[in-house]
C-alpha cells in the first residue's frame, strides 16, 4: 500500500483552461452551497457537497488528465499511438472528507500507472497525517479507529494505523543519527518512565536532552531507551553519543540530582558546570518532611536559593539548618551533599539564574510526553515505546508560536552567557 502527496502543482496541470482560484470568490462559493441545499445536499459527510467537490474536482480531474498526458491525445480525439482509453474502473479511497468512490480512466495497453492515486492505494496521504497528529496527541490506535469511523465514515483498522504510525520510524532513525551543532549554552537533560510488557509490565527509562542553540532556540537532541532505574552510567553513553556527533562543547547542563552524574558529565565536557534543579531539591526535601511543615521548610529555604552570593546563602542555609536540623537531619544531608552542584547559578546575572536554577525548560515537553505515554497503558516492546515519545515531541509546537516564545525569552541570558564564558558562544556563530 503505497501514499503520495497530491500537490497543487500536480492538480494545477490538469485544471480546465481558464480555472483561475481566485475567481472561487465568496458569490460563488455562497451558490454552491444554496444549491446543494436545495438539491437536499449535505454539506459534509457521506454524499455531501464537499466529498463530491474532491471526487470530482481533485482527483477524477487530476487522473483524466494523467491519462491525456499518457496517451497524447484528449478523450474522443483519434489515438496517433494506437493506445486508447478502455473505459474506467471503480475504487473507494479513504480521504479527509471520509471515503470516496473514484472512476479511474485505464488504458487498452495496461500501461497507464496513475500517481495522483496509485494502483493499490487505499489512502489519500491526508488521512495518514490525520492518524499521526491524534497519535501523537495520546489517542490509541482504538480511539483513532473510532474517530475515524465516527466524524468521517472511514473504516480504517487498527492494524492499518498501526502500519501508518510505523512509517515515522526511518524518519526517527534519522534524526536520531542527525549531527548536532559543535556549541550548545545549555543542556536540560531528564527522563521520563514508560511500561513495556516483556514477560511482565515493568517501568523503562527514555531519556531526552534537551538543547538550547547559540541563537537561543530549542532543540531536542535525541531518546534514549534505557533499561532498568535512571543511572548515571547510562547518562555517560548518551552524553558520550552527543559528544559524538559533533557536540565539542557545553557551557551548562542542568539536571536533577543523581548520584554520579557531575562525573559523568565532566567525562564528557570538562569544562561544563553541573547545575542541580533547585525545584527537584524543594521535592526531595519534601519526602523527609511531614505534609503540615512543607510551606514551613519551603519558606525557610527559599532564602538559601535566592542568595546574592555563596556565602551568604551559606549563612541562610545554616539559619535553616539550626532551626530544622534537628526535626529533618535528612534534609539538611541532602543540601549538603548536593551544595557543589547547587551553588553554581548563585554566580551568574539574573538573566541566567532564572533559566537555568530549574529544569522547568523540559517539564513541559515531559508533559506532553506522559500525556502521550499515559494513554497507552503499556508498550509491547521498545521500539512501540519510543516511538510514541518521538511523535509527541514532533507535535509540540505546530503553529511555531512557542519557538518564538522560547527565543524572545533567551535573548538577555544568551548575551549573559556570551560575557560570562568568555566568548564561547561567539566562537560557535562563526
Amino acid at each position: 500500500m503505497t501514499d503520495v502527496t497530491v500537490s497543487a502543482e500536480a492538480v494545477a496541470e490538469v485544471q480546465p483552461s481558464g480555472f483561475v482560484p481566485e475567481v472561487l470568490d465568496d458569490q460563488l462559493i455562497s451558490q454552491l452551497v444554496d444549491r446543494a441545499k436545495a438539491d437536499g445536499i449535505k454539506l459534509t459527510g457521506q454524499g455531501g457537497l464537499l466529498q463530491q467537490l474532491t471526487k470530482r474536482i481533485i482527483l477524477e480531474s487530476a487522473l483524466e488528465g494523467e491519462i491525456t498526458d499518457h496517451l497524447g491525445h484528449e478523450k474522443h480525439e483519434k489515438a496517433g499511438s494506437g493506445n486508447t482509453r478502455n473505459g474506467t474502473r471503480s475504487k473507494t479511497v479513504v480521504t479527509e472528507v471520509g471515503p470516496v468512490v473514484l472512476e479511474v480512466p485505464r488504458d487498452r495497453e495496461g500501461s497507464f500507472e496513475p500517481q495522483i492515486v496509485k494502483k493499490r492505494q487505499r489512502r489519500l496521504t491526508g488521512v495518514d497525517e490525520m492518524v499521526l497528529s491524534l497519535s501523537a496527541r495520546g489517542l490509541t490506535h482504538g480511539e483513532i479507529s473510532a474517530h475515524l469511523a465516527e466524524v468521517y465514515g472511514a473504516e480504517v483498522s487498527k492494524a492499518t494505523i498501526s502500519t501508518i504510525t510505523d512509517k515515522v520510524i526511518d524518519g526517527m532513525n534519522e534524526w536520531q543519527n542527525r549531527p548536532l551543532d559543535s556549541v550548545y549554552p545549555v543542556l536540560f537533560i531528564d527522563c521520563v518512565h514508560v511500561k513495556l510488557r516483556d514477560g511482565k509490565v515493568a517501568n523503562r527509562p527514555v531519556y531526552v536532552v534537551l538543547a538550547v542553540t547559540v541563537e537561543g532556540t530549542r532543540e531536542i537532541l535525541g531518546l534514549w531507551a534505557g533499561d532498568g532505574g535512571e543511572g548515571a552510567k547510562y547518562w555517560l553513553q548518551v552524553l558520550t553519543e552527543i559528544k559524538n556527533r559533533g557536540t565539542e562543547d557545553v557551557c551548562m547542563v542542568v539536571c536533577d540530582g543523581l548520584k554520579g552524574l557531575p562525573d559523568a558529565i565532566g567525562a564528557v565536557w570538562p569544562q561544563a558546570i553541573t547545575q542541580t534543579c533547585v525545584v527537584h531539591l524543594l521535592r526531595a526535601s519534601f519526602r523527609y518532611a511531614a505534609r503540615q511543615d512543607w510551606d514551613k521548610i519551603s519558606k525557610a529555604l527559599k532564602p538559601v536559593y535566592t542568595a546574592s552570593t555563596e556565602d551568604a546563602a551559606m549563612e541562610r542555609f545554616l539559619e535553616f539548618q539550626e532551626e530544622w536540623g534537628q526535626k529533618y537531619p535528612a534534609i539538611v544531608r541532602l543540601w549538603e551533599n548536593a551544595w557543589a552542584e547547587f551553588v553554581p547559578f548563585l554566580q551568574f546575572d539574573t538573566e541566567i539564574r532564572r533559566i537555568v536554577c530549574t529544569t522547568n525548560a523540559i517539564e513541559s515537553v515531559n508533559a506532553r510526553i506522559r500525556k502521550a505515554v499515559r494513554a497507552r497503558g503499556h508498550f509491547p516492546n521498545e521500539q512501540a515505546a519510543v516511538k510514541c515519545v518521538y511523535m509527541a515531541i514532533m507535535s509540540l509546537d505546530p503553529t511555531g508560536q512557542g519557538r518564538k516564545r522560547w527565543t524572545q525569552r533567551w535573548k538577555a541570558a544568551l548575551n549573559a552567557f556570551d560575557i560570562t564564558f568568555d566568548g564561547r558562544l561567539s566562537a560557535a556563530r562563526h
